[in-house]
């Protein structure tokens, strides 16, 4: 259905303040380097004869935005894949937050029975420290090796 948005949006119609600001984007790229004069020239003669937003994009699909050099883009890309690698997977995320909420119903439920009897308790809650060892475990193994496949 996006896509479908999209396609509409590029087959309507542009307004001469869209084909200004499109030869303004491109007026910033030959500042930055990043077209020759010629490219410059023929883009801009392409914008102001441009109808359609599809055929204003068209002019600017190899370009960054303006005032970003080529070490930003590659450290935004950068940070973003350590920001996936860095991520759990949502099975992991699932078994983590089923064992938080299973960890605070033994605590609130040893709390309370500790409050109402009288004498020492065995410390059953303690036990929830086996199974989260093992999903510690699990998710350290799963990093390294998104790590591993990450760095190939």
């Amino acid at each position: 259905m996006g896509n479908e948005i999209r396609g509409e949006v590029e087959r309507l119609r542009a307004a001469d303040s869209d084909r200004e600001k499109v030869a303004e984007q491109l007026k910033a790229a030959l500042d930055e380097g990043r077209l020759s004069l010629q490219e410059y020239d023929d883009r801009v003669r392409d914008a102001y004869a441009a109808k359609t937003y599809q055929e204003l994009l068209v002019l600017l699909t190899d370009l960054p935005k303006p005032g970003l050099s080529t070490a930003e883009i590659t450290a935004r890309r950068l940070a973003e894949q350590r920001r996936q690698a860095r991520r759990l997977p949502t099975a992991l995320l699932v078994l983590w937050t089923i064992w938080a909420a299973l960890t605070v119903v033994n605590l609130v439920v040893f709390g309370l029975v500790a409050a109402t009897a009288d004498g020492a308790l065995y410390p059953w809650p303690i036990w929830m420290v086996v199974p989260g060892a093992a999903l510690g475990a699990v998710t350290v193994g799963v990093q390294a090796i998104r790590h591993q496949q990450g760095s190939r």
